[in-house]
This record gives structure tokens, sequence and C-alpha cells, in this order.
């Protein structure tokens, strides 16, 4: 009996650290599916070949579920970027010499590029990059390196204990209660310009943008606050926002490389 509490506890927990780690599997999904409404018919076709028939929507979540396999340990901090204090530009000799999230964006990009990657590389980079693109919009995704992104910093959420980071990962959207179809087809609907103005720019120009959004959001607390409906009136449409910001420019990536 006391065997399979521990077992059950450690599933349990496991389960609880996978689904909290970013956007969370309804945000990562969201995400994939805006992407899908506005891929090429070129590009469309390309990801499904690829990926033998799936959707973006479906593999979204394969960046967190390899977290537990140690053979992927080396992709940990490839989901998230931290510029070191005082610092405002990002630069590649003071980045994390083990990657990040800029780093992993890129490597995904020049390998579905390459002609002479195999199938299989290009499946596992396109995976990767479907979930990189969603946290790379999750603005703790590119928060401080001192409070881990927020995890460090306690709030409480509708009265159970949390932190920052997880309430922008996961606790807004969960406890909006919308799947994630639902979320990516309730989305702003927006003019040819007002699209191609959001896919304009780089992977970098993409992280100071979150990066200035982070700033926000750890303006938008003090630690041991009491969260709930007022933060989610004032913050979720910003959560939406960043999902539909994040399909938007995963397709326009898509579209440039299958074009």
């Amino acid at each position: 009996m006391k065997i399979y509490l521990l077992v059950t506890a450690f599933l349990f927990t496991s389960f609880t650290f996978a689904s909290d780690s970013d956007w969370g599997r309804t945000g990562h999904r969201a995400t994939g599916e805006v992407a899908e409404q506005h891929l090429s018919k070129k590009a469309k076709a390309k990801v499904r070949e690829l990926l033998d028939g799936m959707n973006l929507a479906f593999v979204s979540t394969f960046g967190d579920d390899i977290k537990s396999d140690p053979a992927y340990r080396k992709y940990s901090p490839w989901h998230y970027v931290n510029l070191e204090p005082g610092e405002t530009a990002y630069s590649e000799e003071k980045a994390n010499p083990d990657g990040d999230l800029v780093h992993g964006i890129n490597t995904a990009i020049s390998v579905l590029k390459d002609k002479n990657a195999s199938k299989e590389e290009k499946e596992f980079h396109l995976k990767l990059l479907v979930h990189w693109l969603g946290d790379l919009h999750q603005p703790m995704h590119a928060g401080r390196g001192e409070d881990k992104g927020g995890n460090d910093i306690q709030v409480r959420w509708f009265g159970s204990g949390s932190n920052l980071h997880r309430v922008w990962d996961s606790e807004m959207i969960n406890d909006f209660d919308m799947s994630y179809t639902e979320l990516a087809h309730n989305t702003d609907k927006l003019s040819k310009e007002e699209i191609q103005k959001i896919q304009k720019g780089s992977v970098l120009d993409w992280m100071y943008e979150s990066k200035q959004l982070a700033n926000r959001v750890y303006d938008s607390v003090e630690v041991g606050e009491k969260l709930g409906y007022k933060y989610m009136y004032e913050w979720f449409p910003v959560v939406h926002d960043q999902v539909q910001k994040g399909g938007i420019r995963l397709a326009a990536i898509l579209n440039e490389i299958y074009k």
C-alpha cells in the first residue's frame, strides 16, 4: 500500500510539473492550431508529410513530453532565454553555453532548411520548433534568471499557493476553461496588413518583445499577493494575444522554409 501511494504521488508530481512547464498543453495546442490556419498550401502539405499526417497542434507538446527521457536532457535550457542583469541586448558570447530558446529555434530552422538532413532529423526539429515558438511567446520564458522566470515569486491564485511563472504558464488558460480549438478559433479577426505586421522581424525581435512584456508582468504583482478575477480580467487578453502571435509567427517561419 505504501509503495502504491509513493508511486501515485510521484506520477502526480511528474504530471503536474510537465503540464505547468510553459503554456501548458492547451496553450501549446492552441498555438499550433492558429499556425495551421495561416500555413500556405505548400507548407501544410510538407508539414503533413514530415509528421506522417499529424498536425501542428498534435505535436506541439513534444518538447515537454521528452523531458522525462535522459537522452534529451541537453534540450532543457533551450526552453527559455535570460539576459544578464543589466544587459539589454542578446549576445551569443554571453548566452548560456548549453543553449537557450533563441539558439533552439534557430537550430531547428537550420535543420529544416538543410537539404542533407534526414526526414527523422527534420521531423524531430519541426516538433521542437512548434513547441519553442509557443515558449517564446510565454513572457516568463524570457524572464529573469535569478528568479527562474518567476518560478521563485510566490503568489496566491484563487486562494491556492502558486507562483508567477505557473500563473502565466497554465493557470489563467486553465481557469478560462476553453479547449485549444476554442481558444484558437476565437482569436482576433486580423486584416492581411495586421498579420504581416505581426510576422515582421526576427526571432530576436520577438524575444525582445516578450522580454518587454515580462518586465510588465513582473511589475504586475507583489510577492505573496492574492490573485484572482481582477488579474484574469486585466491579463488574460494578453495571454490570448500571445498565443495568436505565436501561431502566426510559426506559420510565417514554415511558409518561408517551404515557399
